[in-house]
Order: structure tokens, then C-alpha cells, then sequence
């Protein structure tokens, strides 16, 4: 009975997880003998699809992604990312002039809207006020970085960060082939060995 509910429990336990797990029950007489069970969730097959995955099946780039988000909502491009948790859409941050984040989903497929909503989150107020002012002197924004970045590989995500060795803000792009830094300033792309 023992080994049942061990079993049950750490069944459970490995699909509740959604990965792969593998359970061993011992006996229940307390003799030597074990039983091994490999329990695979029944998502874990999308699990394995990388960003790389969906930015070679998207007709749209992360600069497209950009323009189409901005003339739906007018303002100031944060962040674009190939979201790779469903159907592969870019997930575009926009922030109006007066300070509202929104967030925009554009189709990877057709390079249209198809959703868009004010992000009420109010824990991100400090970092979109950071944003906005690391933005307003920048001469290069969300969609030049994009292309800048391009010829390094295909762009699945661009964000502002700071760099830590010189506490400047730069856009931060991932790529199919390494993730790199792009200077607000010069549009100068530089390999980010932060992620080394």
C-alpha cells in the first residue's frame, strides 16, 4: 500500500511539474527489489521549441514586430520579445508620454495586431520612469537595435538593461547566434559578455 501512494505521490509530483521525472518505489517488504517509472508530461514535447524555433517559422523580424506595435499604440518602445510559451507571438512594450505601459501582441505570421491592453502593474512604475528617462536622450531606439543586431543572427528579443561594467543603459538583443549589446548613443553592437 506504501509503495502505491509513493508512486502516486511522485507521479503526480513529475506531472504537475511538467517535465520529466523518474520515480523509484521500493518495496514494500523492506526488501531490496525497486521498480523504475518514467513519467513525461504531456506538454513537454513544446517544451523543447527554442525562440530559435519560432523566429525561423515567423515572416515577421523583431523590427517589423516594433513598427507595427507603434503605429497601433503610439509612444516609446521598451522591449519586443518572441514569445515562445504559445504560438510564437511578439510581445511589444510600448510606454506613452505620460508614463502608461502597454502591452502590445503583434502575429508572427501576418505582422498584425491582435491584441493590446494597459499593463496595470504598478511594482514596474519605477523601472518605466528608468526607461523613459535612459530613452529621451537615445539616438537609437527598440527597432534600429533590432536591425542593428540583425546581421548577427535572427533577433528574438530586444530590452533595455544596464550594463554593469559601466552602469550605462544599453539595448540588450538576443539572437539566434549570441545575445549582444547595442549603445543607445551609436548604435555600435558589441558582443554582451555579461552572459558568459
Amino acid at each position: 500500500m506504501k509503495r502505491n501512494i509513493v508512486i502516486a505521490a511522485l507521479t503526480a509530483t513529475a506531472l504537475i511539474g511538467g517535465g520529466t521525472a523518474t520515480a523509484l518505489a521500493v518495496a514494500s517488504d523492506g526488501g531490496s527489489a525497486s521498480t523504475r517509472a518514467d513519467v513525461r508530461g504531456a506538454d513537454d514535447d513544446n517544451d523543447d521549441r527554442t525562440d530559435a524555433d519560432f523566429a525561423a517559422q515567423s515572416d515577421v523580424t523583431a523590427a517589423d514586430a516594433l513598427a507595427a506595435a507603434l503605429r497601433h499604440t503610439p509612444g516609446t518602445a521598451a522591449s519586443v520579445d518572441l514569445d515562445d510559451d504559445g504560438a510564437g507571438a511578439w510581445d511589444v512594450d510600448v510606454i506613452k508620454g505620460d508614463g502608461t505601459e502597454y502591452s502590445v501582441t503583434v502575429s508572427p505570421d501576418t505582422g498584425k495586431v491582435v491584441g493590446a491592453h494597459q499593463d496595470n502593474d504598478d511594482d514596474n512604475d519605477a523601472d518605466d520612469r528608468a526607461e523613459v528617462a535612459a530613452l529621451k536622450g537615445a539616438k537609437t531606439d527598440a527597432r534600429e537595435a533590432a536591425l542593428a543586431a540583425a546581421a548577427k543572427g535572427t533577433v528574438t528579443e530586444v530590452s533595455l538593461d544596464d550594463d554593469d561594467d559601466s552602469r550605462a543603459v544599453v539595448w540588450s538583443v538576443d539572437t539566434t547566434k549570441g545575445e549582444w549589446k547595442v549603445d543607445l548613443t551609436t548604435g555600435k553592437v558589441t558582443a554582451d559578455r555579461d552572459e558568459d
